[in-house]
């Protein structure tokens, strides 16, 4: 079956669900996508570089995907991309399009860029969609109502990691992280998940090392990892600066896993169950490249709005909000289980893919973990867990 006859199977099933307004006139939903360009930091791989406009196709996939149901509904979706230099000053963005009436935005922004968007007097009317950002922060001690995250953050990254391990019975782990604010931050959710699952990090160092690895890393990497005892070797290292050349070159022979190596994504272009060949290869045939994590994340946050007014057949973006904030809300993203908000932090449950460059290794949750809410539950900060310092819901 190709992809638009299953579109129009979904679509039918939708107007069961809402019924459609009546007359010829559609109601229009408008979302901005605000995407700020990062420092481009240096890389020892320059192998796959994300294009400047990363995220956008993925938008205008679910546009097309909503727009098939909406056609049948009454309702029409237009996604306007604002993309942004490092320079740029997002606030005065999005205040743009605030005041032409927009209150759902889809962002792609520092973490301080977006608290700062979220807690402005405009900001506090409005509506954001985190896809850029896996900051723990932002799901824990600064989480705002009006900020929902479509991305794993790092604790749910380290976990879906931490099952694997465990269940692989390689519990012995030897910790390298980078220098970067981000790599510290993937290091930290990998500590709490050693403790959660009940691993033990046997060695820790940080990788302090400047020079050209691609010339270095044969004498220096055996040097780095000898008398060390440890089952797997967990690389923090987010933008790749050292963490591929860790791989075949340690003193022991032993798996490489964390930023490098076996990783953990929300997608992946080796996906192809649950009806994810589906999208992949729909995606392909639209945009002529294969669907990235980011494309996914802003694919999945212009379905959530679109699933939202589907169900409810209203465009009124606080009975939107609430929606998606419910029991009730679920949003099919081609991983086998219907994924929805934690209503703590507002982070997007879903499924978290284990992969290695060409071969998708695993799904975590893993099957050995259970709760008593709902399995995703076991991966990233719940509700219950001593750092969490968000209580939306309470």
């Amino acid at each position: 079956m190709n992809g638009r006859p299953l579109l129009l199977l979904i679509a039918a099933a939708a107007c069961a669900a809402a019924p459609p307004l009546h007359g010829d006139e559609k109601q229009t939903i408008r979302i901005v996508f605000i995407k700020q360009a990062s420092e481009i930091l240096p890389k020892l791989s320059n192998l796959e570089v994300p294009p400047k406009d990363d995220g956008v196709n993925g938008g205008a996939q679910a546009i097309m995907d909503n727009n098939t149901t909406g056609e049948f509904l009454g309702h029409h979706y237009v996604l306007e991309n604002v993309i942004l230099d490092i320079d740029d000053d997002a606030s005065k963005a999005f205040r743009n399009a605030f005041d032409r009436g927009i209150r759902q935005f889809v962002v792609d922004v520092k973490t301080e860029t977006l608290l700062a968007l979220a807690d402005s007097e405009a900001g506090k009317q409005a509506w954001f969609y985190n896809v850029g950002e896996r900051d723990d922060r932002l799901r824990t001690e600064q989480c705002r109502n009006n900020v929902v995250h479509l991305l794993p953050s790092h604790a749910m990254r380290a976990d879906a990691l931490a099952q694997y391990l465990v269940a692989k019975k390689w519990n012995q782990w030897f910790l390298v992280t980078g220098r970067r604010p981000s790599d510290i931050g993937f290091a930290a959710a990998v500590r709490h998940a050693a403790r959660k699952f009940g691993a033990k990090i046997t060695a820790e160092k940080n990788w302090e090392y400047t020079a050209d690895m691609r010339r270095l890393a044969a004498a220096t990497v055996p040097v780095f990892t000898q008398g060390i005892d440890y089952d797997v070797l967990i690389v923090a290292d987010v933008i790749g600066e050292f963490g591929e050349y860790l791989m075949y070159r340690t003193w022991d022979p032993r798996p490489i896993v964390g930023t490098q190596g076996l990783i953990s994504a929300s997608w992946h272009r080796t996906h192809e169950q649950w009806g994810a060949a589906q999208i992949q290869s729909r995606f392909l045939r639209n945009f002529k490249y294969r669907l990235s994590e980011k494309d996914y994340s802003v694919w999945s946050a212009v379905r959530t709005i679109g699933e939202a007014v589907t169900r409810l057949s209203s465009i009124a973006d606080e009975e939107i909000a609430r929606y998606i904030r419910s029991p009730d809300f679920a949003l099919a993203g081609y991983k086998g289980q219907k994924m929805s908000f934690r209503p703590w932090n507002l982070q997007l449950r879903q499924p978290v893919l284990l992969v290695s460059p060409t071969s998708l290794v695993s799904v975590s949750p893993q099957r050995q973990f259970l709760h008593e809410r709902t399995v995703l539950d076991t991966i990233g900060y719940d509700k219950r867990d001593k750092q969490m310092k968000c209580a939306l819901d309470a």
